[in-house]
């Protein structure tokens, strides 16, 4: 007995009436009976009493009623499930980001997406670029947030936007009101993360010293961006931190514009070149729409 033929079947015990029956399903009565008739053979058991004015079910009939009813019910929630997985309703959709994302464009984006697709299960997981990319590759992570990018021919990067750097220096720290040229800070010790993996935001930050004729000579390592700012507000130096970390305010940390330094640090939304997933497509989609109203 197949799908099909439990359908003809609770067709009849809820009618039972052939007529009526065949007709709920949008066929012709003999080929009702005929299925009808097969399902008993095929189970080795009558299921209806055929009366000469009514049919009933049998004992076997009964048992087979609540038990397929309660099988197709299953089977059905079980391809609406299936559907609303491959439409991006429902699911699972796990993203992996660095932590200074979670300052500028993430948290916009993950409550669009969250309003948009309520059933959909994120599961968010803190790395940096070089762990963003080998998940990435690994098919362990579907969505990566990166700061600037991933370059690898087999991952497709979209840039969200583009921020100033900030520097964080000890509150300690006399420096003058405004903007503060890197210049005046060549003798001072530079926070730099992460530590390891390299190239990193850290060489980022040296290169751009660097074009703006400052050599970073005293530098302390760090493995993230909190441990960074954690560090300045105990006075062991100062960071360069994108503009976002700086809207948060920190004991013991001073937040500064810093003249005439052009380069810009990004965010960008990554994924796997061959990645088809509908959840993955809504995600970007949605992270692309916010950053045109945010930035």
């Amino acid at each position: 007995m197949n799908l099909k033929q439990l359908e003809y079947f609770i067709a009849l015990a809820e009618e039972l009436h052939f007529g009526r029956a065949a007709e709920r399903l949008g066929m012709a009565q003999p080929p009702l009976s005929r299925q009808i008739k097969q399902i008993e053979e095929d189970l080795g058991a009558l299921l209806f009493n055929r009366g000469r004015n009514a049919i009933t079910m049998t004992q076997a009939g009964e048992r087979l009623y609540a038990r397929g009813t309660a099988m197709l019910a299953e089977f059905n929630d079980i391809k609406l499930e299936v559907r609303r997985i491959g439409q991006g309703a429902e699911g699972r959709l796990r993203i992996g980001f660095v932590g200074s994302a979670t300052y500028g464009i993430m948290p916009t984006v993950l409550k669009s997406f969250r309003a948009t697709y309520p059933e959909v299960n994120l599961s968010l997981i803190p790395m940096n670029n070089a762990q963003l990319h080998r998940s990435l590759i690994r098919r362990e992570i579907e969505i990566a947030i990166a700061r600037p990018a991933l370059n690898d021919a087999e991952i497709t990067t979209r840039k969200l936007g583009d921020e100033p750097l900030v520097l964080a220096a000890p509150d300690t720290l006399d420096l003058p009101k405004g903007a503060v040229d890197l210049r005046q800070l060549a003798a001072e010790t530079f926070v730099l993360y992460p530590e390891f993996p390299r190239p990193s935001f850290a060489d980022f930050v040296l290169n751009a010293c660097e074009s703006f004729g400052i050599e970073v000579k005293r530098r302390v390592f760090t493995m993230d961006f909190q441990t960074a700012i954690a560090l300045v507000s105990v006075g062991e130096g100062v960071a360069i931190v994108p503009q976002s970390v700086g809207s948060v305010q920190r004991t013991g940390v001073r937040f500064h514009e810093i003249s005439n330094l052009l380069a810009k640090t990004g965010v960008s939304v990554n994924h796997r070149l061959d990645e088809q997933g509908v959840h993955v497509k809504n995600f970007v989609d949605i992270a692309q729409k916010v950053s045109r109203k945010v930035l």
